[in-house]
């Protein structure tokens, strides 16, 4: 079965990976996450952050 995660969790490792402070792989180990799936996360927040912003 997979796991499942909700969206805060998601835009909280996204926005961690875009700080840079830490690799992915340090991000990964810590909220044991694969980095291919923070990888994605992080690429789907830069695309959608522009909707943040419309009316």
């Amino acid at each position: 079965m997979r796991k499942t995660y909700d969206n805060a969790f998601k835009a909280k490792i996204a926005l961690e990976a875009l700080r840079g402070e830490k690799t992915l792989q340090e991000i990964a180990i810590a909220s044991g996450v694969h980095p291919n799936m923070i990888r994605q996360w992080k690429a789907l927040l830069l695309e959608n952050a522009v909707s943040i912003f419309d009316g």
